[in-house]
């Protein structure tokens, strides 16, 4: 039997669902204001409701805010402020990698590992190309100057590297798993 003197309604747990039937608010929007600190749950997913029916009427009052709501109230939209300049952040440095302004750091160390390997491959070859002339040949100074014409034939051929953006470019749309086909309707359609 319930203590007559005692506000039993005060003490009534709700879910979410029947916090927002007695707010005419969605589920949605009640998760939100708990998220916020507008609204409290006492366990997780549940309200007492007559409490929170009262933090509710001061929130959207403005006036009756106590201060602690409106530090929550600032922080919540300083909160979303910085998410919305951290998203477009992300989206002008997505722009930026896709006009080839701006290169990941996994692109430009597989283009480098590529460009290591091509030298490797080039020195590698280097013995099997001079051991035989450099065999044949008697004079150490002659043979020296072999080794060092192929060594500069290297060199020259690796000046003639320049930078290439179609090259990163590819590298993009390969990650983003974009096809030569989305670029080929692209030009039907213009």
């Amino acid at each position: 039997m319930p203590d007559e003197g005692r506000n039993t309604f005060e003490e009534e747990l709700v879910n979410s669902t029947e916090m927002a039937k007695a707010l005419d608010l969605t589920v949605r929007r009640i998760q939100q204001l708990t998220q916020d600190g507008t609204l409290n749950t006492v366990t997780k997913g549940k309200y007492l409701l007559y409490d929170n029916i009262h933090r509710y009427i001061r929130f959207i009052s403005g006036n009756v805010m106590t201060e602690e709501d409106r530090k929550v109230e600032r922080a919540r939209k300083a909160a979303e402020v910085k998410l919305k300049v951290a998203k477009a952040d992300v989206a002008k440095l997505e722009a930026d990698e896709l006009k080839g302004n701006m290169h990941r750091t996994e692109d430009v160390k597989a283009i480098t590992n590529d460009l290591v390997k091509t030298i490797r491959s080039m020195l590698n070859a280097l013995p099997g190309r001079l051991g035989a002339v450099c065999a044949n040949e008697s004079d150490t100074e002659k043979c020296q100057i072999i080794i060092r014409e192929a060594v500069y034939a290297i060199e020259t051929e690796l000046t003639k590297y320049v930078y290439d953006p179609k090259k990163y470019v590819e590298r993009v749309r390969a990650r983003k798993d974009w096809s030569d086909k989305e670029e080929q309707d692209d030009d039907e359609n213009a």
